[in-house]
């Protein structure tokens, strides 16, 4: 019997907590939860996630810090949530790498589509169709390994950050739009800001560029969306 995916809610509002935990468990997951991050961090080792919800307002350390703390030393898919809905949020929470924000009140039904969309991308680097080394110019991708290196160093990629780079590096020269992008990897089912491929080109571009002001690699075509070059092209 296949075990159920983990998911580790971290929120204070006891409400939010039994709302998104009923929604996941009603989905076929098992959840975990915690009301701060000490807590979530000893979670970590024993629950032992595969997906974590984080809100951004905890009391103590915030979820922000959490999430880069969890992104310093993992790839676990990270999934913020807030009741603010301000831009800059949005994007610092990104820019820490999260994979994704959902905003305060949102639907539990969105919330396990996007879930389960997390879990699906973090799953398929070892399906047949997508196994095997891809190389534009000194840029490698190990799509099996779900691994990128860079001039022969390797370069540390989120989930939502390596999608992004694999989709370009499969077809290098096409251009995709952020609809495009996002289109690809929720199946045409993502609501939100398309705004938010622009932050993780960004993140993307200070990984792998030698000067990110002046990318090489990962170039924008303005007025459509984003596409992979070879710096020769």
């Amino acid at each position: 019997m296949v075990e159920p995916k983990r998911i580790l809610v971290v929120d204070d509002e006891e409400s939010m907590v039994e709302i998104v935990g009923y929604a996941l468990e009603e989905a076929g997951y098992a959840v975990g939860s915690a009301g701060d991050v000490g807590e979530a961090r000893k979670l970590m080792a024993s629950f032992r996630p595969d997906l974590v919800i984080l809100d951004v307002m905890l009391p103590g350390e915030s979820g922000l810090e959490f999430c880069r703390e969890l992104r310093a030393d993992s790839e676990i898919p990270v999934v913020m949530l807030s009741a603010r809905s301000e831009e800059i949020d949005r994007i610092l929470g990104l820019e820490l790498g999260a994979d994704d924000y959902v905003t305060k009140p949102f639907s539990p039904r969105e919330l396990v589509s996007r879930v389960k969309a997390h879990l699906r991308r973090s799953d398929s680097s070892g399906t047949p169709q997508r196994r095997g080394r891809v190389h534009v110019g000194e840029l490698t991708i190990d799509t099996e390994c779900h691994e990128v290196e860079m001039r022969g160093e390797p370069v540390h990629l989120t989930n939502s950050e390596f999608q992004i780079v694999e989709l370009l590096t499969r077809s290098p020269g096409k251009v995709f739009s952020r609809a495009a992008i996002l289109d690809m990897f929720w199946h045409g089912g993502y609501v939100g800001d398309e705004r938010s491929v622009d932050v993780h080109v960004h993140n993307i571009r200070e990984k792998i560029e030698r000067d990110p002001s002046a990318p090489e690699y990962l170039v924008t075509v303005r007025g459509i969306g984003y596409r992979i070059r070879e710096p020769q092209d």
